[in-house]
């Protein structure tokens, strides 16, 4: 594929997310084969899939992984069988999940909440923490992607203590939202305040990086054809008081083109390479 690339470089961590639009909509026998070969191309080591089928003897993160990965699924799946899995190559050490409660509005996208994961990477990342995040969908349901916000973030931290955590999923926000504003470091919310770097702007910070877009026919052709084009899906690196734990060294859409007149997902996923930094954060370095 065009877009895709033999995997990591050593020492590096690839992680991965991508809402791979659920098989009920457009040409999901030839979008799965795309998404299956984009997704071993690239040879992530951590990859986040939203709106997967899980149903009956329909297994949709197998159809897409195949074997040999680690699976963790979100809390809560749809009446339909879809819902949110986290994949990794390593080992898997804690495990905590919450669903993301009902607020008293008609909530669409039942399948909402968090996992929280121990991933026992190799040297020289250790364990790292890596959060799969999935809030409401709808246009004016930010008050409860804010309030989602923070019961994750303080589900993360009672795990996290001093050591990496990787925040990724598709958060339904753009960036100037209130919630993941929250994130950023920009606002804090209900007293709680937190710091993540954002990978796609560490690595374009004068690119918008659209991930839900008009551009691609799928999103004319769906729920939202009227959608003028927002970034919505994140990879995001906790920081410490002193910066990231984590370098972002590369950032990058994916399946944003089509592949033989195919177009994989409404979405484009995104694909992050983080290493340790050179200079630990926190650190004075005498020399340059």
């Amino acid at each position: 594929m065009a877009e895709g690339r033999a995997g990591a470089v050593r020492g590096t961590l690839r992680v991965m997310t991508v809402n791979v639009l659920e098989r009920t909509y457009a040409d999901w026998d030839r979008r799965r084969h795309v998404l299956a070969r984009g997704i071993e191309s690239w040879r992530p080591d951590i990859v986040a899939l939203q709106e997967v089928v899980g149903e009956g003897d329909h297994d949709g993160t197998a159809e897409l992984l195949g074997g040999g990965w680690q699976l963790v699924a979100h809390p809560r799946w749809s009446a339909s069988g879809v819902g949110a899995v986290l994949a990794s190559r390593w080992p898997l050490g804690a495990v905590r999940a919450t669903a993301f409660p009902d607020t008293g509005r008609t909530e669409a996208g039942a399948w909402r909440g968090l996992t929280v994961v121990e991933v026992r990477a190799p040297g020289p990342f250790g364990t790292v923490l890596i959060a799969h995040h999935k809030p409401s969908w709808p246009r004016g349901y930010e008050a409860e992607r804010e309030a989602q916000a923070v019961m994750a973030a303080r589900l993360i931290d009672s795990m996290a203590g001093s050591g990496h955590v990787v925040l990724l999923g598709d958060f339904d926000a753009a960036p100037d939202a209130a919630s993941v504003r929250f994130w950023t470091g920009r606002q804090s919310l209900d007293g709680v305040s937190v710091c993540y770097l954002d990978a796609w702007a560490a690595a374009h910070p004068d690119e918008p990086g659209h991930t839900f877009s008009p551009a691609n026919p799928l999103v004319r052709r769906g729920d939202m054809p009227e959608d003028e084009g927002r970034r919505i899906d994140y990879v995001m690196v906790r920081c410490g008081d002193h910066g990231p734990t984590l370098h972002v060294t590369r950032c990058e859409r994916v399946f944003a083109e089509a592949v033989d007149g195919v177009w994989a997902s409404d979405h484009y996923g995104l694909v992050a390479d983080l290493v340790p930094p050179a200079h630990p954060p926190g650190s004075w370095r005498d020399r340059g």
